[in-house]
């Protein structure tokens, strides 16, 4: 699971059924301070999110399935929330002070 930037929409007319009627989101993961990494997913929404808003992304097949309620599914990604706030109280590893995002 990861927080992630939604950068942009992917449109594909033609589809394997079990996404025929779903929104394709492009999501780009981001870091401890709120930073794009370049590392995307193309993700199945399901919190009716939209570009540029920071949302949370299970980014486990077999999780996504279950949200998705597909046994088998070909999907790995989906958008489960939109984060309004980011807060950490102890970064010790990445950082050398707290801090706090708001998005």
């Amino acid at each position: 699971m990861y927080i992630g930037k939604v950068i942009g929409t992917v449109v594909a007319t033609i589809k394997i059924s079990h996404l025929e009627g779903r929104k394709l989101l492009l999501v780009d993961q981001l870091d401890l301070k709120g930073q794009e990494t370049g590392y995307y997913d193309i993700a199945v929404d399901v919190a009716q999110a939209g570009p540029g808003d920071t949302v949370l992304v299970i980014d486990e097949g077999n999780g996504a399935r279950q949200i998705l309620k597909l046994d088998p599914g070909a999907v790995r990604a989906v958008i489960v929330g939109v984060v309004d706030e980011v807060t950490l109280e102890q970064v010790a590893d990445v950082a050398r002070e707290p801090y706090s995002v708001s998005i």
